[in-house]
Order: structure tokens, then sequence, then C-alpha cells
């Protein structure tokens, strides 16, 4: 069980590195920008991870939003939008490297506006309690981490925006799989511990999203990695 769990780690450490190196890319590449639309930016994030980082599969779609958008949830339609001059910007790359998911995100602030940069801030904040409440409670559940994710967001001032606060992760296509899909997310209903071994006797690997949103519902934004993330990423 060991072996397979280091490799396992190792790949999908690696996934998220490249990951995270096709967001700077992003960043450098000066995609996000008030003015432009969603899907204008969405449309060249494919085309550089397709010509710079040979990505041809991405797990899942709409991997930018944009303003009032951002407080959709994954999977969620929305219309397209022109980026404001003050908007909240996030990214959710979901990119396939080497037959493993990766799933990142990040958030951008477009302006001055100090509580759009403050929520920014705070997304790193409540993701690295939480990683601290998983590392401190061994027996915690899925509904229990959703739980906490909903506290540690109201104690930073914002609602928690998210239906999950976060899901299993694997070889490709692992979220698509077969089987009860209830027990892959850190959600409400999964009354599992988060640190059940899979049906092979494996440990589980899981991607921790934070979804943090304005009170009055004006804005929101978004940061995920894996729980167990890299300390060099």
């Amino acid at each position: 069980m060991i072996e397979n769990h280091t490799p396992t780690l190792a790949a999908l450490h690696a996934a998220e590195r490249k990951a995270l190196d096709l967001l700077d890319a992003i960043e450098t590449a000066g995609l996000i920008a008030a003015g432009r639309t969603e899907l204008e930016i969405e449309r060249d994030i494919y085309a550089i991870a397709t010509r710079d980082f040979g990505v041809t599969d991405h797990w899942h779609d709409r991997v930018i939003r944009a303003g009032i958008n951002t407080l959709c949830v994954a999977g969620e339609n929305a219309s397209d939008r022109v980026i404001a001059d003050d908007d909240m910007v996030f990214l959710d790359l979901g990119p396939v490297f080497g037959g493993w998911e990766a799933d990142v995100g990040r958030s951008y602030v477009i302006g001055d506006d100090p509580r759009k940069h403050a929520l920014c801030a705070d997304l790193p904040i409540v993701f690295d309690a939480l990683v601290a409440r998983f590392q401190a409670e061994p027996d915690i559940t899925g509904a229990g981490f959703y739980a906490a994710a909903h506290a540690e967001a109201e104690r930073r001032g914002w609602r928690f925006g998210g239906k999950i606060a976060g899901h299993l992760v694997g070889e490709f296509p692992y979220a698509r799989g077969p089987g009860n899909k209830q027990t892959r997310l850190l959600g409400s209903t999964n009354v599992l511990r988060m640190r059940d071994l899979d049906a092979s006797g494996n440990p589980r690997h899981w991607i921790l999203e934070v979804h943090l949103v304005a009170p009055d519902l004006s804005f929101g934004g978004f940061y995920e990695r894996l729980l167990e993330h890299s300390p060099t990423g």
C-alpha cells in the first residue's frame, strides 16, 4: 500500500506543479484584462495549454469567471461577460498531465477595490486553515470538513460560496468514473472519513476548493490546490 501511495502522490504533485506553471504563463501573457470577454480569455488559455504545455485533455470546462459570474459554482452556466475595470476574476483550470488530473485555481482583482483585494488575500489563509483542520482531526468526514469551510469563511467575514469544499482527484478520468459520487465530494452529505482508503485499500487524495463570497453577494473569489500540496508550489 505504501509503495502505491508514494508514486501516486508524486504524480499528482507533478501534475499540479505543471498546472501552476500554466497559471504563471497565463499571468505573464497578460490575458486577464478589462475589456476582454471570458470566452476570449478561455480560448487563449487553451491555446497556451496546448502549444506550450502539450495539454490535450481538460477534465472540466468553463475555466474563467468574472464579475457577478464569480458567484457561480463549477458546472453552472452563465452568460459570457466582458471584464470590467473593477471586477474580480478567477481561473479554475483542470488540465491533464501524463494521465493525471490537475486542478488549480487563483483569483485576481482588476482595479483598486479594497474589499475585493481583502477577499483575494483571505483565500489562501482560509485554505491553510482548512489544511490545518484536516491535519488536526484524523477522523474528520467530508461533511465535517464542509462545515469547517463555512466556519472559516465566516470567521474572515465572508460566506462560503461552494456547494462542496473539494473532491477526490486521481488518474484521468477518475472524476468521471462509476460509483457513488457523493463519497467523492467534500459536501454536506458525505459522512465518510476523508482518510478512509479506497476500494483497493489505497489512500485517497483530495483537491481542496475555497470559494469565498461577499456577504452582499456582489462578487466572489476562488482558490484551489491539492490538500496535500507540494511545499515547493
